[in-house]
């Protein structure tokens, strides 16, 4: 990868990693929540809930707005308000008594500002690399995404031995200079929406959907339901590791992270393999899942410390082989003009899995451990399943390459970049020349 794309691809990773901080840090913080604020463990994780739900709700309108104005003009903005939603969220538990509702409603005005973060930017990084470094860049965004899983924990549990409340602080610190990266590094590509109207952009992706519906569909299920996995179960160890295994603080954080480490260390491994080996794309998220089903099947039948925590490092491993070939399918199953939308969609039922994962286990959790561990698995495997059944990697990848064919420069595009002048009199000449021979050639063909 260029040296150029790599600083872009930097400052394009800085955004899903700002996004998932806004869940997975409060994690461990969540028995001193409870304990601060009165609470009960359900709403603990009301704080991630209120934050996906609306996040998931906003994307498709992010999405609209990412496919009429542009990418960096909805992701730069929302990051802004990103951070506002971290302030509100900080200064209702120092200068409020009833500080928990008001708390929520910071976490709120943060998930609709992370709706305009990730999926938008998991979009321009697939407009900005063609399909041949798309895999690794999705698998380096991906990686980023589960680094910020990592650190969030780890760095949730430092910053709460100051003080709980102060990782809301965080949040307006990191989103200001993305931000600025951002909008300074990236020059996306021209969009031609801009003048459509709601109706002619809504057939366009109902015309996607007619013809990848089912492969959109399983690939969408598959991606949901990793993300509800992970952080219902993420948030069941956050409790655990404190009343069964007394760790806290800083070691728990670095507990905490194992399985996540997990995912976002295959996540960049398979992203990289899956460059050279696209075909390979259903291979791997029916694999993943099947791991997720095994390994939570092992951890109900095998009760012992060594079995249950090899069985959520494996979960992290089925969770990191599945994400990059989801997103890469996801983002190339459409043009640039439909991308926005379709990866919108995309984004929005990984944050309604996100949302639903802490309540939807704890609930299961009151039936019994088993119940929870068993449920976890039939998710996978079902998903599973689905994959079997409805995706066609070569059907849904076909989109963006048909995207890619049509932008390659014909003689006729050279021919008009040496009549325009724009190039010194040397560099016209040869210009010139090489224009005339393709001409002899390759008549009015591609080159």
């Amino acid at each position: 990868m260029k040296r150029d794309s790599l600083f872009k691809l930097i400052a394009l990773s800085g955004v899903p990693l700002i996004m998932v901080l806004g869940n997975s840090m409060l994690i461990p913080v969540f028995p001193d929540m409870q304990r601060a604020l009165s609470i009960s463990k359900l709403q603990a994780g009301l704080t991630i809930t209120l934050f996906s739900l609306p996040a998931g709700i906003a994307i498709p309108v992010m999405g609209f707005l990412c496919d009429k104005i542009g990418r960096k003009k909805i992701i730069v903005p929302a990051l802004v308000l990103y951070g506002i939603g971290g302030l509100v969220s900080s200064l209702a538990v120092i200068l409020f008594k009833e500080s928990f509702t008001i708390l929520l409603a910071g976490r709120v005005v943060q998930g609709i500002g992370a709706a305009g973060t990730g999926p938008i930017a998991m979009a321009l990084v697939s407009d900005i690399f063609t399909s041949n470094e798309r895999s690794q860049a999705m698998g380096s965004i991906e990686a980023a995404n589960g680094l910020g899983k990592v650190l969030s924990p780890i760095l949730g549990a430092a910053i709460a031995l100051i003080v709980w409340y102060a990782i809301f602080f965080v949040y307006a610190i990191l989103a200001l200079p993305i931000a600025v990266a951002v909008w300074i590094l990236i020059k996306e590509p021209p969009l031609k929406t801009k003048d459509e109207t709601i109706k002619e952009y809504l057939v366009r992706i109902a015309k996607v959907f007619k013809g990848k519906g089912l492969g959109l569909l399983g690939s969408y299920l598959a991606g949901s339901v990793v993300l509800l996995i992970l952080f219902g179960l993420l948030s069941y160890l956050s409790d655990i590791l404190e009343e069964k295994y007394g760790l806290a603080g800083v070691v728990k954080g670095f507990a905490l992270a194992v399985p996540v480490l997990a995912m976002s260390s295959t996540s960049f491994l398979s992203g990289k393999y899956l460059q050279k080996h696209q075909k390979k794309m259903k291979a791997f998220i029916i694999t993943g899942l099947f791991i997720i089903t095994g390994s939570l099947t092992a951890v109900s039948l095998i009760r012992s410390n060594l079995a249950f925590f090899a069985g959520i490092f494996l979960m992290g491993i089925g969770t990191g082989l599945v994400l990059p070939a989801v997103n890469t399918l996801v983002t190339s199953s459409c043009s640039l003009e439909e991308r926005g939308g379709i990866t919108a969609l995309y984004g929005s039922v990984r944050f309604f899995g996100v949302a639903a994962g802490p309540p939807l286990f704890s609930l299961l959790l009151e039936k019994g451990r088993n119940i929870m561990f068993y449920s976890g698995a039939a998710f996978a495997l079902i998903s599973g399943l689905v994959a079997i059944f409805t995706i066609n990697e070569k059907k849904l990848m076909a989109g963006a390459q048909k995207q890619e064919k049509k932008d390659e420069p014909t003689v006729e595009d050279l021919a008009k970049v040496v009549n325009a002048g724009s190039l010194k009199k040397g560099e016209q000449n040869l210009m010139a020349e090489y224009v005339g021979a393709m001409k002899v050639m390759f008549s009015r063909k591609k080159i």
